[in-house]
């Protein structure tokens, strides 16, 4: 069908003055909305506005080009195809919107965060994100062009469902490490017991935590046993307690034995490096008379604390040795009884 001059004016005249009018109106978002933004220091206000300032004349130029197409007398067809590029074209242009002032706020908020592993969780969001706005963006742009989703429906349904099996573990192991960086048990760095097992916490990751035994070894547990274990945090610790026992033979005289718990407690007392708690005589063993003694270790320091045993265990040595005190040994007495005669 020829166009006609009358026809084809108004149409023009459409898409020129919506296409000025979404550039002016562009151009006043950006200054007003500025005006109040600038008196805040952030500066995601400012990228919120210059990204609207910049979605806006594309947006308004796609609807001003609807609009004059609606004039120009066209088929049912090409009407179908023209207005089904311009829904595209602004769900393309609605969903960048979205997903850059999204990752943006998702930046952000991670940036505020004092844990360094709570802002990687946050921003490894972001593709995640991503997806779920196309998502939703596409199923938005099939139901508004007309097409059927009962069956599209049904194939995510059941796409949904099998992925859901596949990916129960490590969703689930996923949710156990946000659970660990949100509960913080532990984190990088600390000594840890769970079990049998004694290390330093590497790394924990999305799906697995990383740990350095003892040993030397590295060692890899999934979150979920983490978080269902009892976990023993020695890198909380202000202090560490030690208690031990030591024996002295039965030949030690009452006063000797009256003697050890002020003996010991100026042996720990004496490097500065320890705290004396209590030490008594709290048992008759087979073979020995036992003392309990009890002392804290003021640091968390694993090694500083053997440290400061073995000088306390050399000074028991030295010191027992000064007053003649017998340590007990594992001993058995055997009475031989002489058959009689008679």
């Amino acid at each position: 069908m020829p166009l006609e001059p009358t026809t084809l004016l108004p149409a023009l005249l459409t898409l020129v003055g919506g296409g000025f009018l979404s550039i002016l109106l562009a151009r006043v978002v950006t200054v007003v909305a500025g005006r109040v933004v600038w008196r805040t220091r952030s500066g995601t206000d400012d990228f919120i506005v210059q990204v609207l300032g910049d979605t806006i004349p594309p947006a308004g130029w796609v609807l001003s080009a609807a609009l004059a197409w609606q004039i120009v007398p066209t088929s049912a067809a090409g009407d179908q195809v023209a207005f089904g590029l311009a829904k595209l074209i602004l769900v393309v242009l609605l969903v960048r919107l979205v997903n850059r002032i999204g990752i943006r706020l998702l930046r952000s908020w991670a940036s505020r965060q004092s844990e360094e592993a709570v802002a990687t969780m946050i921003r490894s969001l972001a593709p995640l994100m991503r997806a779920l706005v196309w998502t939703i963006g596409a199923v938005f742009y099939l139901q508004n062009i007309g097409v059927q989703m009962a069956a599209i429906w049904a194939l995510l349904s059941a796409g949904g469902i099998g992925a859901g099996l596949a990916l129960r573990e490590p969703v689930a192991e996923f949710f156990e490490y946000i659970t660990i960086l949100l509960d913080k048990p532990f984190v990088s760095g600390q000594f840890i017991n769970v079990g049998s097992v004694w290390a330093t916490v590497e790394r924990v990751g999305v799906r697995s935590t990383r740990l350095r035994s003892i040993n030397g070894e590295a060692i890899v547990m999934s979150n979920s046993s983490l978080t269902t274990s009892v976990v023993a945090n020695y890198g909380e610790m202000e202090r560490r307690r030690l208690i031990y026992r030591l024996g002295v033979t039965y030949d030690t005289d009452h006063s000797t034995l009256a003697r050890i718990p002020a003996l010991l407690q100026g042996i720990v007392n004496s490097g500065g490096d320890a705290q004396f708690d209590r030490c008594h005589f709290v048992a008759f063993n087979d073979s020995s008379l036992d003392f309990e003694l009890v002392y804290f270790v003021p640091s968390k320091d694993f090694l500083q604390a053997m440290n400061v045993q073995q000088r306390i265990n050399l000074e028991i040595v030295r010191r027992f040795a000064e007053e003649e005190i017998e340590f007990a040994f594992p001993t058995r007495t055997v009475q031989l009884i002489q058959p009689s005669t008679n």
